[in-house]
């Protein structure tokens, strides 16, 4: 008999296509309206997210493995990564973390000029990234959050002919220090609607 992990609702619970970014999204009270003012932009090979614990175990004099009990986690390391097609001034200051800008004349033309920062403060953090991504058995969206993100990677760009700059945005979650008991990641999974019972027409009466 062949064994496989298909049930009648598993296409109910698929996640696909990309989804989308948003930046420092309110989950109580942001609207569609609101959180589209939030969106990273356009992405092109959609994004990444990771939540990784680090796990250790503890050695014990005799013991020949792993034991139960024995492993402590250390922490997490939590990360969320987009890769942006679409360029706005918050872009650059998203990818390199620590900015300043302000807005100047060129030519009488209107330019944001942007530029990195030796130091980090506090307001270089982001509250959060958050991923809106489509799963089959809702009308919700299934989303995930990561927050207190920095970008520590840079920004890397190829541009060439007949072909257009691709940014991968990695922002890296980080521990809030008045709440140290939660890793900085939450997933907030829709209710499916799972029940597919239909319903055959009824027969006509009979006449009499």
């Amino acid at each position: 008999m062949a064994m496989s992990g298909l049930s009648k609702d598993t296409n109910k619970r698929l996640i696909f296509d990309a989804g989308a970014f948003f930046i420092n999204y309110d989950i109580e009270n942001d609207t569609l309206d609101t959180a589209m003012k939030k969106c990273i932009g356009a992405t092109s090979g959609g994004g990444n997210f990771e939540a990784v614990p680090e796990f250790r175990d503890i050695e014990i004099d005799g013991v020949k493995g792993k034991t139960k009990g024995s492993t402590v986690l250390d922490g997490w390391d939590v990360s969320m990564t987009a890769n942006v097609v679409e360029f706005k001034p918050d872009t650059f200051r998203y990818a390199f973390g620590a900015t300043d800008s302000e807005e100047i004349k060129i030519e009488d033309f209107d330019y944001t000029k942007i530029r990195g920062k030796n130091r980090i403060t506090h307001c270089d953090y982001l509250d959060n990234i958050t991923f809106m991504g489509n799963i089959t058995g809702s009308s919700r969206p299934i989303i995930i959050q990561v927050f207190n993100v920095l970008n520590e990677e840079g920004l890397s760009i190829d541009v060439v002919d007949k072909d257009n700059a691709v940014a991968e945005l990695k922002f890296h979650g980080s521990y809030d220090p008045d709440n140290m008991d939660n890793p900085p990641f939450a997933i907030y999974y829709p209710k499916l609607d799972i029940n597919d019972t239909c319903e055959l027409p009824k027969p006509p009466p009979e006449e009499k």
